[in-house]
């Protein structure tokens, strides 16, 4: 029951509460602690060149950047299972992107996205991911690795 409710409190704030995550149009598809995904539509606004019609390179390292925030935030919520809700969500506020490591493997064409990450480390104070961009042809984009404060 408590995990209903940070997930519905998770949901709110990614969907709702982040302008830029409204801009770029991201979802929370699954909050499944081990592989969250986040979709989003191409659209002509995130197109970085105009010939192909491909994802602006910007557009896919923030994705990939937020997704990872949000793996590390997921991470950190394993070590506050005891806490309460306002106290978990804490994290989010202090959350922050230390470093950001992208890999372009191919153009980003499709008709939408899926990217999803993993928790590579958790520690008290620094969370380390892994996040792969795939589209609706599941051909894999890009990768990264994040690293993000997470105390």
């Amino acid at each position: 029951m408590e995990n209903d409710s940070i997930f519905a409190a998770i949901q709110t704030i990614f969907n709702e509460k982040i302008p830029f995550n409204k801009v770029l149009g991201l979802k929370i598809e699954s909050l499944d602690g081990d592989n969250p995904r986040i979709r989003f539509d191409m659209r002509e606004e995130l197109i970085g060149n105009y010939q192909r019609g491909t994802l602006h390179g910007g557009v896919i390292s923030s994705v990939i950047d937020v997704t990872g925030g949000l793996v590390a935030f997921l991470g950190a919520q394993q070590q506050l299972a005891d806490k309460s809700l306002e106290k978990r969500l804490e994290i989010f506020g202090k959350l922050g992107t230390i470093d950001l490591r992208v890999d372009y493997l191919r153009p980003g064409l499709g008709e939408w996205f899926i990217s999803t990450g993993y928790i590579l480390r958790t520690g008290r104070k620094v969370a380390v991911t892994r996040v792969e961009l795939h589209n609706d042809r599941d051909s894999l984009i890009a990768v990264g690795t994040g690293a993000y404060v997470i105390a």
